[in-house]
């Protein structure tokens, strides 16, 4: 099951291994996805369209960070 924070009112969601960004996630979230290359950092638009950063962190610290970040940068 995803776990789900809230960082300055942004929606941070972890998904799990196998989890659907898709059935979890909603518009304006980030989330943090793990695969073969490591840890991703994902950003859902308004019409649920998906971007992230060009490559993978290599740990979870670093992308859970990094979301942080976005999120008060977003919040602004």
């Amino acid at each position: 099951m995803a776990s789900i924070i809230k960082h300055h009112g942004v929606r941070i969601v972890t998904l799990q291994d196998g989890e659907s960004l898709s059935a979890v996630c909603l518009p304006g979230d980030i989330v943090i996805e793990h695969d073969g290359a490591g840890w991703w950092t994902r950003f859902v638009d308004e019409e649920g369209g998906v971007e992230s950063y060009d490559e993978a962190f290599e740990k979870l610290d670093k992308a859970m960070w990094t979301a942080k970040a976005a999120a008060e940068f977003q919040a602004e």
